[in-house]
């Protein structure tokens, strides 16, 4: 299974979540069709594009609690200063992707960066 793990500002829309997610996805040769879900903190898991998006690609969005993705932290590739400082781990999306994909994840691509979206790939073994 492939989770999608994403950092997005306020009012990303899903066009804009969507081609960060393709160009992650086609850095290792895997379509919208892998996706087993798409995770984000909590905090931004009710955004409206996100919504949509999961919705028009027929993948759950799952929202990782603070202390989750801080318990990700070590499995990041990544930091960022200023997401240190907000989240208390170095990258949301790869954290999320983590978190998101299971005990036996593994980060698959570091995160990308397209504009007001981050995204990373992990591969774990939620169904």
């Amino acid at each position: 299974m492939i989770a999608v793990g994403l950092g997005l500002r306020p009012g990303t829309g899903p066009v804009d979540i969507r081609a960060c997610i393709e160009a992650a996805l086609g850095r290792l040769d895997l379509d919208v069709a892998d996706i087993g879900c798409l995770a984000t903190v909590a905090t931004r898991a009710a955004e409206p594009g996100l919504i949509a998006l999961a919705a028009a690609i027929g993948a759950p969005v799952i929202g990782i609690p603070d202390e989750a993705l801080r318990g990700q932290d070590a499995g990041c590739a990544t930091r960022s200063t200023r997401v240190v400082a907000l989240f208390g781990v170095g990258s949301v999306a790869e954290a999320a992707a983590l978190a998101a994909a299971g005990a036996s994840a593994s980060l698959i691509l570091p995160r990308i960066v397209m504009g007001r979206v981050t995204c990373a790939l992990a591969r774990g073994n939620r169904p």
